[in-house]
């Protein structure tokens, strides 16, 4: 067994009795542990719990026998509740929070037998690009560690790239887990608004978050949005829809799928390499039998404005119960008046990105401003979703970059808000749609650098986008080890 075994091949081995689950948790324990003082893709490490937890599986082998996931480790992003384990958002202000319960979707991996080997280090409350907004430190790309990994997931993306965990789970409010599974070499998968449950997720954007695996192959991240995909009474949001067997949707055969490629948003600002890594990989869909239809995306040129808009005025929303009454943070305001209270802990409680991000948000919510902007932004959503509609009567998925350029070097655009948003002009629309979106890697940069591409599918039809991706990673071989 390798650090960079899949999910299958990790609970194969386990089945098999070539390695126990304290053996594979040790492992992972082992090597985060090597490699965390340059990497920091955690923020706690739960060795001791984990060690216990794959212990208990070992000595109810039976029990467990039929669990699809019993023994194998899982990072999960620090903004997923998780009972007994702190869990920070990594922000300042949540740094000692405890939470009494455990979101669905981690409730879920852990029924199915998922040992949890620790919290992964994220942009403070998932807003940013690049896992560098975090009150705890950046995390680094196992590629090369003077860049970044993209965000703001980084953490998980890394963890499983770099062979800390088998499989990971984040989250994706406008990119968040595509782009850093792009950046770093692996599989990130976003699946249909309410298709998994948010109940202990600490929002951000309500109709925009999305909870997701992200993996070593198309055929771990359909296993596992099995396992935390369906209706939760705890979420109102979640959908009813009946849940498939994704595993049964990978046959390898895409003859006569039809695959929107949408040539005007594809063909401007995308660096070089990416579009030559683009277009050779149609070339391989196109050898299996698939049909490449040129489609338009009319509206796709004001996702990042709408989005910008939207995200930030839930944002806003969000984050008011952060005022030190409750819970978190409290720094104590002068004569300990409430409303000094209120403004000391949140100037020292919220970094600099999460500041601006609530101010805007506050600012287009606002008496004499909400119509201009946000009730507008909101118009522009509604073109979008529609653009994709019309686009889905005439082929079964859209393919696109997952992100214009290859990771950047760490700091090189903390200083420009601006550009770091235009990083996620291909993965923001898939939000503002609630639609399935799915990247995978498709080459690499002279450098040696990861590319990513990714698919967006009909709501609920996660099926099609999974079996899509895995014909294409049949026919290719990108999963290496990271030079670290």
């Amino acid at each position: 067994m390798t650090p960079f075994d899949t999910i299958r091949e990790t609970r194969q081995a386990i089945r098999a009795g070539q390695c126990s689950a304290v053996e594979a948790c040790q492992r992972a324990l082992d090597r985060i542990q090597r490699l965390e003082p340059t990497l920091h893709a955690f923020t706690t490490v739960t060795g001791d719990r984990a060690l216990e937890r794959a212990r208990t599986i070992d000595n109810a082998r039976a029990e467990w026998a039929d669990r699809p996931l019993a023994g194998v480790p899982v990072a999960i992003k620090d903004v997923l509740c998780t009972r007994g384990v702190r869990t920070t958002a990594s922000s300042k202000i949540l740094e000692t929070y405890v939470p009494p319960f455990d979101a669905t979707a981690v409730e879920r991996l852990e029924r199915a037998g998922a040992v949890i080997v620790g919290k992964t280090n994220c942009d403070e409350f998932a807003m940013g690009s690049s896992t560098e907004n975090s009150a705890f430190g950046p995390t680094r790309n196992p590629w090369d560690t003077s860049r970044i990994p993209g965000g703001s997931s980084g953490g998980s993306a890394v963890a499983v790239a770099a062979g800390e965990s088998t499989f990971a789970l984040g989250t994706d409010t406008g990119g968040s887990i595509r782009q850093p599974a792009a950046l770093c070499g692996i599989i990130g998968l976003k699946p249909t608004y309410g298709r998994v449950s948010r109940y202990g997720l600490l929002a951000f954007g309500s109709s925009l978050d999305h909870i997701g695996p992200l993996t070593h192959s198309v055929a771990d991240a359909a296993m596992i949005l099995s396992v935390i995909a369906g209706a939760d009474p705890a979420d109102a949001t979640s959908a009813r829809e009946p849940v498939p067997d994704y595993s049964a949707a990978l046959n390898g055969d895409i003859r006569g799928v039809r695959i929107g490629v949408p040539g005007g948003l594809v063909e401007s600002g995308v660096d070089r390499e990416i579009s030559s890594a683009f277009r050779k990989a149609l070339d391989v869909l196109a050898s299996r039998g698939a049909s490449l239809v040129n489609i338009e995306l009319p509206n796709a040129g004001a996702a990042i404005p709408v989005y910008y808009l939207v995200a930030t005025a839930e944002a806003s929303s969000n984050l008011a119960r952060y005022d030190g009454v409750r819970f978190g943070l409290r720094v104590k305001g002068t004569d300990d008046d409430l409303i000094s209270m209120y403004g000391r802990t949140r100037a020292q409680g919220f970094g600099p990105e999460v500041k601006r991000r609530i101010m805007l948000g506050t600012y287009v919510l606002s008496a004499g401003y909400y119509d201009a902007y946000y009730l507008k932004a909101q118009q522009v959503r509604t073109l979008i979703r529609r653009d994709y509609e019309q686009a889905f009567e005439r082929v079964d998925a859209v393919v696109m970059p997952t992100t214009p350029t290859p990771a950047f070097k760490l700091g090189e655009r903390v200083d420009d808000p601006l550009q770091m948003y235009l990083g996620d002009i291909f993965t923001v629309s898939a939000n503002l749609a609630g639609l399935p979106a799915i990247s995978i890697p498709c080459g690499f940069t002279a450098g040696g650098l990861p590319i990513g591409w990714q698919f967006i599918g009909r709501m609920f039809d996660e099926a099609m986008i999974l079996r899509i991706t895995d014909a294409y990673e049949r026919d290719t071989d990108w999963k290496r080890e990271p030079p670290l």
